[in-house]
């Protein structure tokens, strides 16, 4: 951690300059920005993998109609069918799964009171009147909605209903997977109707985490916004 905390004061400390008193902000930015690029190579792969697992999607539900009364020899066969096409169906996972230690390195660091014995010098740090370590429930009890830290929490909200809008508009448009006849695959349609409203539960971790984590959070899924647009054309 005393590590970790070194490097977002240094990145900080380069930032200042330009950023002033919200360095440690732009500086968290930074650091996501920079784990998001690291991660790119592993988001191409997961988006020809998506390609690879929808184009299946016709095939594994005829082999589910074939083999519907026997669940053992449909999942040899649809293990088979990814196999034989070199489809790994936890590719989509890679990207998402190599996030959470940053975020939980940046939850961890601004939750904590001390580092290495002494005190945490980066919960002074703040994005305009929010302190990086406070969540939302400081805000609206230091000055409520539209305190000075509410109206930060407001823009921050704004910024997370924009891009989940954008996602759910993009997700509304992707057409379902079909089998001969035109006929939806089976439970693929169901799904398709809740994943564009997941996008909105980002609002929920920004307002329960500390600041510095939902800093992470709004600029990872902006980023992964952007990314899936250039990604998915």
């Amino acid at each position: 951690m005393s590590v970790f905390a070194s490097l977002v004061e240094r990145l900080a400390d380069l930032l200042h300059p330009l950023f002033g008193a919200t360095a440690a902000a732009a500086a968290i930015v930074l650091f996501t920005a920079l784990v998001r690029l690291l991660v790119h190579p592993l988001s191409r792969a997961a988006a020809r993998g998506q390609k690879a697992r929808t184009a299946l999607q016709p095939r594994i539900a005829e082999l589910r109609r074939k083999h519907a009364k026997n669940p053992e020899k449909l999942q040899r066969a649809v293990l088979e069918l990814h196999a034989e096409e070199k489809v790994s169906p936890l590719s989509g996972l890679l990207p998402s799964l190599c996030q959470i230690p940053a975020f939980f390195l940046l939850y961890h660091l601004f939750s904590s009171s001390s580092i290495g014995g002494e005190g945490n010098g980066l919960l002074g740090h703040q994005l305009f009147a929010a302190p990086l370590g406070d969540r939302w429930a400081d805000a609206l009890a230091g000055g409520g909605l539209f305190g000075a830290a509410g109206l930060v929490y407001l823009g921050l909200f704004a910024v997370v209903a924009a891009v989940a809008s954008f996602n759910f508009v993009r997700a509304k448009r992707v057409p379902l997977p079909r089998i001969g006849g035109g006929e939806e695959v089976a439970g693929v349609g169901a799904i398709t109707k809740v994943m564009p409203f997941l996008s909105f539960f980002t609002l929920v971790t920004v307002a329960v985490v500390p600041l510095a984590a939902a800093l992470y959070v709004i600029t990872s899924t902006t980023w992964s916004a952007l990314e899936r647009a250039a990604l998915y054309r």
